[in-house]
């Protein structure tokens, strides 16, 4: 199927919009693009009153295939898979998610960290403090994409009321990719930030939060937690970390009236 001028025209734009700026060669039905600012390659298409869509990295495309459906439509040379969506406004959904997804998936953080750093000295404890403070800012912006910068389970959008939360502490990583790792994170307001570092909450495999008798049932109100509140999303790779947090973060068994409730 050959692309109209219009169906072009529209895929250019949402290509362009969210940031996939150079324009490749074009296979019908498919155009290809890159990005100055992120490794994803994207191809983007149309068939049968459908838009389409394809990724070359495969963890980015099993984020987001959830969100599309099948298409007959065959892989263009260098997807990893590709989806189809039922109008334009989905599709910049998808591609804007791809692009903020790109850069973090799945060691990208790690590889980025590594082309920053690799001339900075590390001989002193200030230089491998400076080296670990950009490590730490790297995280923190790979978590607000990640997460679209909101608080994981709040919804809070306010930049400097928001945590990037380690769910294995920084000190207890065993290397630098495990570090930056963005499924060893999770972005919380600061106030549960606070409660997760300090083992008073954490998060089943499923997302929903669990909290600490440690924690009395009147502190717990005053943070606002209650059973009821889960991740808005959770990834099977996040699951690994979180049971690491809940054997030893976690203070001991969930409230009574965590049990009561649940």
């Amino acid at each position: 199927m050959t692309l109209t001028l219009v169906q072009r025209s529209l895929l250019e734009k949402v290509a362009q919009d969210n940031g996939f700026d150079v324009p490749e060669t074009a296979v019908d039905p498919w155009l290809s693009f890159a990005s100055t600012q992120v490794p994803l390659r994207l191809w983007l298409g149309a068939m049968d009153d459908a838009w389409l869509v394809a990724f070359s990295q495969p963890a980015v495309a099993a984020e987001l295939l959830p969100l599309t459906g099948e298409t007959s439509a065959a892989l263009p040379s260098g997807a990893a898979a590709a989806g189809r969506v039922a109008d334009l406004m989905q599709l910049h959904r998808v591609v804007r998610r791809a692009y903020q997804l790109s850069g973090t998936l799945p060691d990208e953080l790690f590889h980025l960290f590594e082309r920053v750093t690799k001339d900075l000295p590390q001989t002193t404890e200030v230089e491998r403090l400076t080296v670990q403070r950009v490590g730490q800012d790297l995280f923190r912006e790979g978590l607000l994409r990640y997460w679209e910068g909101r608080c994981a389970v709040t919804g809070l959008s306010e930049p400097e009321l928001l945590r990037a939360s380690h769910i294995r502490p920084w000190a207890k990583c065993e290397t630098a990719q495990e570090r930056l790792n963005v499924f060893n994170g999770i972005l919380l307001a600061v106030h549960l930030d606070a409660a997760f570092d300090r083992g008073f909450i954490t998060f089943e495999d499923g997302g929903r939060m669990v909290i600490s008798s440690a924690l009395s049932p009147e502190d717990s109100q005053r943070l606002g937690l209650n059973p009821g509140l889960s991740l808005t999303r959770i990834d099977p790779l996040h699951r690994t970390a979180l049971a690491w947090h809940r054997a030893n973060c976690f203070r001991g068994r969930v409230s009574k009236a965590d049990d009561l409730r649940g």
